[in-house]
């Protein structure tokens, strides 16, 4: 139920339309998130929420965006102001098997979100990826620079931007790189990257993680908070949304135990040794230019990121 105990019908149903309807105030937006049930689009509906918006949380159940006809059914129903879009077809190295159906999500799916909020003179946000790049630059990308993806999934999130920023004009495309939050990751069916590296830590696992890939580690909480200050505006355009700072993946691991107070065995290996089917860009850290330029970035250092997330686990974790 995507409104618990509002607008019940007489079968017991929700029904979205009306929920929509019910609240006629000029300064509370109509927001469909879509994806809502993944790590992202959790924290998204809940920052819209408590910004006391009117949001339909929509999952793939209630939407497939790779549908034309599903899209225009469902958003139509609902005549939204915003349409949030965090969901994907993103387990990167699958991707590289199942390439027609992550082009049929991440750039058709972008498409028909674009036609259609443009048809409802709704805004959109679309999330992209830091995978765009070839990691060749070596210093943080700007929004400016021009993209060159190495794999499938950063190809179709590319040709899903393109769709977005040339389907409507009240568009913000969001590139984010190394989220992590508290919910669990739908489409991979697992925990995020620093609950598994907790997990295969207190097993007592050592650890082999690549030291020659770099990224921004970003919570999905910080995200939201950006992406809700964001759409409140009208200043459209490409965005870059990480935090600060940067640091590879082996540095993230051993900050990760090093926060936790966990003495973990982790070995630096290379790209070539990992074993994964998709090339991931050697450098991939994102400059929040265009954020800084109108005074809107609101993220802080990667480091510290880390640290408040671990401390809220800490905190809602069972006493043992």
């Amino acid at each position: 139920m995507l409104f618990p105990g509002r607008c019940i019908d007489s079968h017991g149903h929700c029904t979205i339309a009306e929920e929509f309807t019910r609240n006629e105030r000029a300064e509370v937006m109509k927001v469909a998130v879509i994806g809502a049930n993944g790590q992202l689009g959790q924290d998204v509906t809940a920052a819209f929420r408590a910004a006391e918006h009117e949001v339909a949380a929509l999952t793939h159940s209630e939407i497939e965006i790779s549908s034309p006809e599903s899209v225009q059914r469902v958003l139509g129903g609902l005549r939204p102001d915003l349409v949030v879009n965090t969901a994907a077809f993103h387990n990167v190295d699958k991707c590289e098997s199942e390439a027609d159906p992550a082009f049929r999500v991440n750039s058709l799916g972008a498409r028909y979100l674009a036609q259609s909020a443009r048809e409802l003179q709704a805004k959109l946000v679309h999330i992209s990826t830091d995978y765009v790049f070839d990691g060749r630059k070596r210093s943080p990308y700007l929004e400016s620079d021009s993209p060159h993806p190495l794999n499938v999934y950063g190809n179709s999130k590319l040709a899903g931007e393109f769709f977005v920023m040339n389907g409507t004009p009240r568009h913000f495309v969001v590139r984010v790189s190394g989220i992590y939050g508290r919910h669990l990751c739908r489409a991979k069916g697992s925990p995020n990257f620093v609950e598994t590296m907790l997990a295969r830590g207190a097993k007592g696992e050592m650890i082999r993680m690549v030291d020659d890939q770099f990224v921004t580690p970003t919570p999905t909480a910080e995200i939201a908070q950006q992406v809700a200050a964001l759409a409140a505006t009208e200043e459209y355009g490409l965005y870059h949304a990480t935090s600060e700072g940067s640091c590879s993946w082996y540095e993230f691991t051993r900050t990760i135990f090093e926060l936790a107070g966990m003495n973990v065995d982790v070995h630096p290996i290379k790209s070539g040794d990992s074993g994964r089917a998709a090339i991931r860009p050697a450098y991939s850290v994102l400059e929040n230019a265009a954020l800084k330029s109108k005074s809107m970035n609101l993220f802080r250092h990667w480091r510290v990121g880390l640290e408040n997330y671990l401390i809220e686990r800490a905190q809602t974790q069972p006493q043992a």
